[in-house]
């Protein structure tokens, strides 16, 4: 009986080794695998929680942006333009401003294409005027550059003589100025009549190519809480491809929108709500802005902490704003005349009307541009469009979108009211879009290396726990037979015919391997001595016979305890 239960304790022992031993190598080879593909499995769920479709978690952030979006918007006054047509005086322009409204945006119409993993949508927006945040009223009054005038002799310069004397006559007739004084409500989002727009809507004299969508004239009007001034926007949702979440496929139903020729026509780049993911250093980045009708590139210029997450800074370099005279590819967007590099020509956008757009203050411009008027005073932190994205997502931390409008006035044959005035690029108004990531939207942000680094010291944690495991019977063994052959080893001496064990000290006494020990014939937990040896008989050492602790014999620098009898 006696053999059966130790066999079975046996086999119990081994089989307990074989399972934790197998246990810790299935671990050790998960924490392997789980750290050499954690990032991959990282990336695929934060990739299908980012494709945008109704029940992802970024659709009612996409649709509804929660950010507060601010548009500061800053006129250049004009002071002396009773001096314009004097060639030796320049205009004299004196900023005000800023006049801040909050944008609240939404999206409509929005239809969904699976077959191209794409969706359609209009952009809706509501503008509220801030008080506070703003210095002065809507009340302020204006003295700007004549744009509707301008406009109209724009468009009469490319045409025959008859037509031309015929806006000739026009502007004259209505008493047409080279500058108009309005209110800053006026400028905007209300707008103005003008004589000159009631013309051309009322006279099919001027042909087809005469297109005038409004009764009123204002850099914003019709935009607050209408859907259709940007247009119809299409953009893939990232089901397919990750990196192309938010880049335009189409806009107004269009690949190319006809505006510029070759590639510069292209509709490419991000809608402005989603970038690629996984950004790296040094390249750039696309915006499509509707209002210019073109791309607009941005380029890596370093790195940017918002709200604590480190972000790219893209900026709009010489490059966004390039004629072809630093850039030859650029060279499609001069609209006919190239002119330094500096301001875009977006008169084909803009119904024919000489509007150029540049950085604010000409920044970034050639100094033609700033020596024309005064009253220019480029600062980078003021005046620099740029983009902070987190690099791993995309998503932007801090947008300010800057751009001017300025008005090529320059002299026009047969049109009295432009023959002798100077050729400027006249700024009129500049504006500043800018948005920052909320606080709590920055905390979900910050959680997404937190993950990445958990799971990285997950992966550690089960790979060691399963080296520990594997290799815990290998070692227990080895520190086994280490301690068999260390008693062996031990050196013995023989005294009175009794065989004793010899310790170099008191410290490898109290460490030494318990023997069968007994004071005055009791075990040390009083159990019966033979029940302890087996039966076999021990030399007993009384206490009284040592020094030191029990069963032991101190000579001058040695220690001893007898083990057992042996006979010589």
């Amino acid at each position: 009986m006696p053999k059966k239960t130790n066999s079975l304790q046996k086999w119990r022992q081994s089989n307990r080794k074989v399972i934790i031993g197998l246990c810790g190598f299935c671990l050790g080879i998960f924490g392997v695998l789980c750290g050499m593909f954690w990032e991959q499995i990282f990336n695929s769920i934060m990739e299908k929680e980012m494709t945008l479709r109704p029940d992802s978690q970024v659709y009612d952030k996409w649709k509804t942006p929660p950010m507060a979006l601010s548009l500061d918007v800053y006129f250049f006054n004009w002071t002396n333009p009773e001096d314009f047509k004097n060639l030796t005086t320049k205009p004299n322009l004196v900023q005000l401003g800023p006049y801040r409204f909050t944008e609240k945006q939404d999206k409509v119409d929005i239809k969904w294409n699976p077959e191209n993993a794409s969706v359609t949508y209009r952009r809706k927006s509501d503008f509220y005027f801030d008080e506070e945040g703003s210095n002065g009223s809507l009340d302020d009054t204006i003295v700007t550059l004549n744009a509707v005038a301008l406009s109209a002799a724009g468009k009469a310069k490319r045409w025959g003589s008859v037509r031309r004397n015929l806006v000739d006559v026009g502007l004259k007739l209505y008493g047409q100025e080279l500058s108009i004084t309005r209110s800053v409500d006026e400028m905007l989002f209300t707008g103005y009549s003008d004589d000159m727009l009631e013309m051309a809507r009322a006279m099919p004299l001027f042909g087809k190519d005469v297109e005038v969508p409004f009764d009123r004239f204002g850099w914003f009007y019709t935009r607050n809480g209408s859907a259709d001034l940007t247009g119809v926007f299409n953009v893939y949702t990232g089901a397919d491809d990750i990196s192309k979440i938010g880049q335009m496929h189409n806009w107004n139903f269009k690949e190319h929108t006809g505006f510029f020729q070759s590639t510069c026509g292209l509709i490419n780049g991000s809608a402005g709500e989603f970038h690629p993911p996984y950004l790296k250093e040094n390249g750039s980045v696309a915006l499509f802005t509707p209002d210019m009708c073109r791309t607009v590139p941005l380029d890596y210029t370093g790195t940017a902490e918002i709200e604590g997450i480190r972000g790219f800074k893209y900026s709009g370099g010489a490059r966004s704003i390039d004629n072809g005279t630093l850039y030859p590819e650029n060279s499609c967007f001069c609209g006919g005349e190239c002119v330094p590099s500096g301001v875009m020509n977006i008169s084909s956008c803009r119904f024919g009307s000489p509007v150029f757009m540049s950085y604010p203050h000409f920044y970034n411009a050639d100094p033609y541009y700033v020596e024309q008027v005064d009253g220019m005073a480029p600062e980078q932190d003021k005046h620099e469009f740029y983009m902070v994205l987190e690099p791993r997502t995309g998503v932007a931390l801090e947008v300010a979108a800057r751009f001017q409008v300025n008005m090529l006035v320059e002299p026009i044959n047969g049109i009295t009211l432009y023959e002798k005035v100077p050729r400027v690029f006249f700024p009129l108004i500049w504006f500043e879009q800018k948005v920052r990531i909320t606080p709590e939207l920055a905390a979900d942000l910050k959680m997404l290396p937190q993950i990445l680094i958990g799971g990285q010291i997950f992966a550690c944690v089960c790979f060691g726990i399963g080296l520990i495991l594997l290799c815990w019977y290998p070692i227990e063994i080895l520190c086994t037979r280490q301690r068999s052959v260390d008693l062996k080893t031990m050196p013995t001496a023989v005294e009175n015919g009794k065989k004793t064990t010899i310790f170099s000290s008191v410290e490898e006494l109290k460490n030494r391997p318990i023997p069968n020990v007994v004071v005055n014939n009791k075990t040390l937990d009083s159990s019966p001595l033979l029940d302890r040896t087996n039966g076999k008989p021990v030399t007993v050492v009384p206490k009284s016979e040592t020094n030191e602790s029990v069963a032991t014999t101190t000579t001058a620098t040695n220690c001893s305890v007898i083990s057992d009898n042996v006979k010589e």
